[in-house]
């Protein structure tokens, strides 16, 4: 057997090549075993392994022809060149099988490991730990939101990018410039919200929670506490009709009347968060148009504004990144679930004192909450605290995680930073537009009646 070729990849770059794409895959396939076995965890040991490595075997790939054919050339510089001919392949020769073979087992080894790598990086670009703990301070705010969330359980890609390879390619593209924007740290603080170009909720939300079949009513007991030495308690018990209905407009009823499958609303924001609203326009099944047009808002405001079709999100709009609108309610809800006892005197009061003081750094924010509610039990109420002790540190712990949960200085983010359109009380939420002063040209306005979503009890 004869190779004319083979005697060019005798020189520095190819074997250079050689090197950089075995190291690399022997380090990939370990890791990659390790990584099956349950042992990485590192996010950033990710990268390295399942972006850059698989780059670098494929870099080393391309230079082994690189160095061939520049040492070609070295070779018959100087004279004419020889005719290029085909290697003479005589698998009747002994040696000639041993190097056919040898080349067949590896390039199907180099394909395995092409396409482990392949698999394996895209599996990890779309797991949690990349989109949550790489990016670590960028995205701190919205992993912990999303640990401590109603979709824990969900993967973020399922929301965010959905199924199909065109939302993935997108996202992937718009995750460079996400990349190069941490790198120069030209990102805002806090995040912008909402995300403009997140895919449409029909093809995300709407994989598990299917509108067209909502219906019956929710109870809810909304439980408050007052600063006072005795956390006086309130309750207020609401009747929520949650609604639904098919394709038919006419069954359709209460909430989520506005996503049912027969009508469409389009509206129109005049601001970059969409919580003031220009116009809102109704289609019916029946073809019939209703434009409704708050107070003072003329046509020409609204003309170079793109009108948004509203869906899941224009109303759930913090549907798994929630954080508390105040420390108050942070604290309401603490107590409510008994992390923090209501027999402490003073409990509500003191915690929202801790939760909203200025703190440069999280470390000394939990410091600062541990030991001041500990201290004010220990001075104040000497009696309590060594009756309760434990109370008091599990009330400390408790307001503690309220503020690592809610409170990231480094992003700019705090109390009330991201507005939650569920409801009215924190925010305009429902009365962005069921306020009275959205109207049609003939004077008919969206209703306002409190008995559309909900009934005290």
């Amino acid at each position: 057997m004869e190779f004319p070729r083979m005697k060019y990849a005798r020189n520095w770059i190819s074997i250079g090549g050689a090197a950089v794409t075995t190291l690399s895959a022997a380090l990939f396939l370990i890791v990659f075993l390790l990584d099956a076995l349950g042992f990485h965890t590192n996010p950033y040991i990710g990268i390295v392994v399942f972006l850059i490595l698989p780059g670098f075997f494929i870099a080393g790939l391309v230079v082994i022809p690189i160095g061939m054919w520049f040492e070609r050339r070295r070779q018959v510089s100087g004279r004419r060149p020889s005719k290029p001919t085909w290697p003479i392949l005589d698998l009747n020769s002994p040696v000639a099988r041993r190097t056919t073979m040898v080349v067949l087992v590896m390039t199907f080894l180099n394909v395995v490991i092409v396409s482990l790598a392949a698999y394996r990086g895209i599996e990890y670009m779309d797991s949690v730990q990349f989109c949550g703990q790489v990016c670590h301070t960028v995205m701190q705010p919205e992993y912990t939101a999303y640990q401590n969330g109603p979709h824990a359980r969900v993967l973020c890609v399922q929301c965010h990018i959905g199924p199909g390879a065109p939302w993935f390619v997108k996202s992937k593209l718009s995750g460079v410039r996400q990349v190069f924007a941490v790198a120069a740290h030209t990102y805002s603080r806090p995040i912008p919200s909402p995300v403009t170009d997140l895919r449409p909720a029909r093809d995300t939300c709407e994989q598990c929670h299917w509108p067209a079949f909502f219906h019956g009513d929710k109870v809810v007991t909304l439980r408050e506490y007052a600063e006072d030495e005795a956390n006086t308690e309130s309750d207020t018990t609401l009747q929520l009709h949650i609604g639904g209905g098919g394709e038919r407009a006419d069954v359709g009823e209460g909430i989520h009347w506005h996503v049912n499958p027969g009508n469409n609303i389009r509206y129109w924001p005049t601001d970059d968060k969409r919580q003031v609203i220009g116009r809102v326009e109704l289609t019916t099944p029946d073809g019939k148009r209703q434009a409704f047009t708050a107070d003072g808002v003329t046509d020409a405001q609204l003309a170079n504004i793109e009108p948004r079709t509203m869906d899941c999100i224009d109303c759930h709009n913090r549907p798994t990144h929630t954080f508390a609108a105040s420390a108050a309610k942070a604290v309401d809800s603490a107590m409510a679930d008994g992390f923090i006892a209501t027999s402490l005197p003073y409990a509500k009061k003191e915690a929202v004192a801790l939760l909203t003081a200025a703190y440069p750094t999280r470390e000394q924010a939990r410091d600062a909450i541990a030991t001041g509610l500990t201290d004010f039990y220990r001075t104040k109420y000497p009696d309590v605290f060594a009756k309760d002790q434990a109370a008091v540190e599990r009330a400390a712990r408790s307001t503690e995680d309220l503020y690592d949960r809610n409170v990231f200085p480094d992003m700019n983010v705090t109390w009330g930073t991201y507005v939650n359109n569920i409801g009215h009380m924190d925010s305009p939420g429902c009365f962005r537009c069921h306020d009275g002063n959205h109207k049609t040209p003939d004077g008919q306005a969206i209703k306002q009646d409190c008995d559309l979503c909900h009934s005290f009890q």
